[in-house]
């Protein structure tokens, strides 16, 4: 019986006032023989208190979609700017781990300058893809259903992330692929690294690397992408100063 007491007790530090003064009573007046009653109301009490309660499926669904808009505006504008994925350690493109080996190589024969372009090039072709992303994301948003709404907001940190990339990486990898590989000639990096691949994939016993650059970056900048686009989602869910509209401050208040 205590220990119902004191749960008791700890639940009204999370509810609301009105729910607490509910809670005081029933503590005041309990006893062993009304312990299950006790159980009961604190039951109904934390139903009362779930959250998104007193949200309308329109107030949801437009919060969902508002999040979605506001952080993938701000993800696309800083990764699209210059040096958006090159000077951002977090998603910035270099190598893949496979090709290591080739780089330390060629900096070793000196041709470190060429490789630092390379690399360069690659975040410059992410920069330049990212673009694209804006009219694919705002498709993917409008198709959002009050359905998909009611477990994004009960979802984790990134699940409305999570539901944008589902719907659109099919879509951005075909708009990013032609993209970055304009960049990447624009410099020879394709030219290049593919060069450089086949001939170091002749040598034998060598673990073979995939020469398709243009692959590799375009799949480096969508996780860049929707990583920075999960941090602005996170910012909205957690941040009541990131929540800069009304919708948002309603929804993500619950």
């Amino acid at each position: 019986m205590r220990l119902i007491l004191v749960i008791l007790c700890l639940c009204c530090f999370s509810i609301s006032n009105s729910q607490a003064q509910i809670l005081k009573e029933l503590l005041k007046n309990n006893t062993d023989s009304s312990a299950a009653n006790s159980v009961s109301a604190l039951g109904n009490l934390v139903k009362g208190s779930t959250f998104g309660a007193g949200l309308s499926k329109d107030d949801i669904i437009n919060g969902l979609k508002q999040a979605l808009e506001v952080g993938a505006n701000k993800s696309i504008t800083q990764l699209s700017a210059l040096d958006g994925y090159f000077k951002n350690n977090a998603i910035k493109i270099l190598m893949p781990p496979e090709a290591q080996k080739v780089e330390k190589t060629l900096r070793d024969m000196g041709l470190g300058t060429e490789v630092d372009n390379a690399i360069l090039a690659m975040n410059r072709a992410a920069e330049d893809a990212a673009k694209s992303a804006t009219p694919i994301f705002v498709n993917a948003i409008k198709g959002m259903t009050i359905q998909d709404g009611m477990q994004l907001l009960k979802g984790g940190d990134s699940a409305a992330t999570h539901y944008l990339r589902e719907k659109t990486t099919a879509s951005l990898t075909t708009a990013f692929k032609p993209i970055v590989e304009q960049s990447l000639v624009k410099v020879d990096a394709s030219k290049y690294w593919n060069s450089v691949f086949t001939t170091y994939n002749k040598v034998p016993f060598v673990k073979k690397i995939n020469p398709d650059l243009t692959g590799y970056v375009t799949e480096k900048a969508l996780n860049g992408l929707f990583y920075q686009v999960a941090q602005e989602e996170q910012k909205i869910r957690k941040d009541p100063v990131a929540r800069t509209t009304d919708l948002l401050k309603k929804v993500f208040a619950q």
